[in-house]
């Protein structure tokens, strides 16, 4: 048996402004990961090496070895989610 519990938040003024940056920031990790893993695909297919093939840790380290510091004042979970949905997106879609 599955038992869910299902809890409402009434986030304060400054809750929501924290949920909102981290919202905008899981978006600029998914939209640049997508474009990491699109080049990295692309190029895999130009030279026609599957060893170049983009997967979810190679762009995870891409991503983390070109971090901006206003990044790291943000949550690195956010990053790690954001590309973790993009692989699995992308092997649902495969």
């Amino acid at each position: 048996m599955i038992k869910t519990h299902r809890i409402k938040l009434y986030p304060n003024a400054t809750m929501r402004r924290a949920f909102q940056l981290l919202f905008d920031y899981r978006r600029y990790c998914y939209n640049l990961a997508l474009e990491s893993w699109n080049g990295m695909y692309d190029e895999s297919l130009f030279m026609d090496d599957k060893s170049l093939r983009p997967n979810e840790r190679k762009v995870r380290n891409e991503l983390v070895n070109n971090k901006q510091d206003w990044q790291y004042e943000l949550s690195a979970r956010v990053l790690q989610l954001a590309v973790h949905d993009l692989a699995q997106g992308w092997r649902n879609f495969f």
